[in-house]
């Protein structure tokens, strides 16, 4: 069990690590998590996936909002607007969970260019295309997104230590697999 657990911990480290490999990125290094509430300090691990899941799910919903306006297609725009609701929904479970471990919701992961992250170029992409292309651009972006998120807090729920943060996550999880199932397939997409 310790020996699964490490491994799913030097996972999730391995994912962080990995990602936050930007031009941006110095060699400065994260403070240990301040105490919680409860005076006890918040779980490494736990701390690194809420601090990575809050901004990836912040920078989803600005790519989901964009497709009210920029869609071609009925469907399409249906699906962003749910995932958009559910995303948000997201977001209002884990702000709490960071103030609860005494993090700050601040991005700690602002400029880092990560699998799976939205970034300011693909919103910026994004505000040009119009249509099937952007339609396209949105169900891959979004894509990876929902892999990748699931990816890491399936780590977290092998690696966690938080009963609060390691539901969450396992929720998340759950949800992921469900709305990669409904990813849509938009019109004019190669086939």
């Amino acid at each position: 069990m310790k020996a699964a657990r490490s491994a799913a911990a030097l996972t999730l480290l391995l994912l962080l690590l990995a990602g936050c490999g930007s031009p941006a990125a110095g060699p400065e290094s994260a403070p240990p998590p301040a105490p919680s509430a409860t005076g006890a300090p918040a779980d490494p691990t736990d701390a690194a996936w809420a601090q990575l899941m809050t901004p990836m799910n912040e920078s989803a919903v600005a790519l989901l909002s964009l497709a009210a306006d920029r869609s071609g297609d009925t469907a399409v725009r249906r699906w962003a607007a749910g995932l958009r609701t559910s995303q948000n929904g997201e977001l209002a479970r884990l702000r709490p969970l960071l103030a609860r471990m005494g993090l700050p919701d601040t991005n700690v992961h602002e400029g880092h260019h990560m699998p799976g992250m939205v970034t300011a170029d693909d919103l910026a992409r994004a505000r040009t295309l119009k249509g099937a292309a952007f339609d396209r651009f949105l169900v891959d972006r979004i894509g990876g997104h929902l892999r990748q998120t699931a990816q890491v807090s399936r780590s977290d729920t092998g690696a966690g230590t938080r009963p609060d943060a390691k539901r969450l996550a396992a929720a998340l999880v759950s949800a992921r697999r469900a709305e990669i199932a409904r990813l849509p397939a938009p019109s004019g997409a190669p086939g």
